[in-house]
């Protein structure tokens, strides 16, 4: 198969690599790509927001099957035009991606099936937000409806936190993504994630995950987009997933098609968990980053083969075979990030990994400059090692990253320490 990957992030890399392995893939490209990529894949340039201009791309490679990465061109309704050029894809539809790129169409979904979540309100304007502040204890919960590159989201300890960040997101903090708002109670517990395919109408799990989004160790400084993760999650033991699935996943999943939407694709759902119990904290449509990383590195070859059944809508026939493994990812950040930052410092000793079956260095913002790989985004790589315990994977992503040789990047000392 000719296959075609969009995006350039680290979770791009880590599904390249795994559907790499895979012998039905013959020919790969990655659209745009990054360094890492390049290294086994075509990386061309293309516009992967256009759908038109992604139809057009593939149509010339005889491109088999896409794989859509980010949320973006999803909201975008990329895998929309696909599907109407008759061309194979992985992604949900502009409707279905709703779960990820509006909080107030989930929370709608959520109240009509029934599926337990945060008590909350909706809002079009900083008065009647800031009315229902003051109603609300603390903390509490802002959040940018739309699509905010997993930053609109706002933790606030007090009513006068809370009001300055209404004021802020209908400012404009967060663009377009800020002109409606929801505001959630405050959810006691523990964290996790859980990775479901879904053809429309059957589902897979296909596997779990836990990961920090704070900045530093301890779980301080602000939010990013994740700053390592690992898997499996130990809190989603048997019974919370089956309470996971049962009152939550499969209703949300049954609403989607009552409502005309199918949704095909992944969904990944964020649960916060109390007492053995899960609510749902939110969806994504598309694979976790840098939760992809350790799902994909103990997938392997078996990623593709579930991708392809999610989007030929044959997921009742597919199976995973899980080894009894666990991995973990650690991000390599350049120093500043999710703050400023800067961009084009010369990154030595990616080379570390290259001998160890247990191990992968994804590339998540990184460019190839003269020969020699410098950094490209705010999050640049993803440590990924795999183990019989979580100590073992632990032990040997942490070794590895001491040997590589950029300055200019920071990382997490503590990324596990819940399990661990």
């Amino acid at each position: 198969m000719n296959i075609l990957i969009l995006g350039s992030g680290g979770r791009e890399h880590a599904l390249a690599w795994a559907i790499n392995q895979n012998p039905k893939c013959d020919t790969l490209i990655c659209a745009p790509g990054n360094a890492g990529m390049a290294e086994i894949a075509t990386c061309l340039p293309l516009d992967i927001m256009d759908g038109a201009a992604v139809v057009a791309f593939a149509q010339h490679h005889k491109i088999d099957f896409v794989v859509i990465g980010p949320e973006a061109p999803l909201a975008a309704g990329v895998a929309n035009a696909l599907r109407g050029a008759r061309i194979l894809c992985f992604g949900p539809n502009a409707d279905a991606a709703q779960l990820e790129s509006s909080k107030h169409f989930t929370k709608e979904i959520c109240d009509a099936c029934n599926a337990p979540t945060a008590a909350y309100g909706h809002f079009k304007d900083a008065g009647s937000a800031k009315e229902y502040v003051h109603q609300q204890s603390t903390p509490i919960v802002i959040k940018a409806d739309g699509l905010a590159a997993g930053k609109g989201v706002i933790i606030a300890q007090t009513t006068a936190e809370a009001i300055a960040a209404v004021d802020s997101m209908f400012d404009g903090q967060f663009g377009d993504a800020g002109a409606e708002v929801v505001i959630e109670e405050f959810m006691q517990g523990e964290e996790a994630s859980l990775f479901i395919l879904s053809d429309g109408k059957n589902i897979l799990p296909i596997g779990t995950a836990q990961d920090h989004k704070r900045a530093f160790d301890g779980d301080k400084g602000p939010n990013t987009g994740g700053m390592g993760a690992y898997s499996p999650a130990p809190i989603m033991d048997d019974a919370v997933m089956q309470k996971a699935m049962e009152h939550i996943i499969k209703p949300t999943i049954k609403e989607m098609a009552r409502r005309g939407t199918p949704f095909q694709g992944v969904l990944y759902a964020g649960f916060m968990i109390e007492n053995g119990q899960p609510r749902l904290v939110e969806y994504n449509v598309r694979f976790g980053d840098p939760e992809c990383q350790v799902l994909c590195i103990r997938l392997g070859a078996q990623m593709l083969d579930a991708l392809l059944a999610c989007a030929s809508g044959t997921l009742d026939k597919a199976r995973i075979n899980w080894a009894d493994d666990h991995a973990i990812s650690i991000v390599m950040a350049a120093k500043g990030y999710p703050e400023a930052y800067e961009k084009g410092s010369i990154i030595a000793g990616l080379q570390v990994a290259d001998n160890d079956p247990k191990a992968q260095i994804f590339h998540a913002g990184t460019k190839l400059v003269d020969g020699q790989t410098t950094s490209n985004g705010g999050r640049v790589l993803n440590i990924t090692a795999r183990g019989e315990t979580l100590l073992e994977a632990h032990t040997r992503a942490y070794a590895l990253i001491k040997e590589i040789d950029w300055p200019e990047g920071f990382y997490r000392k503590d990324i596990g320490w819940r399990a661990l």
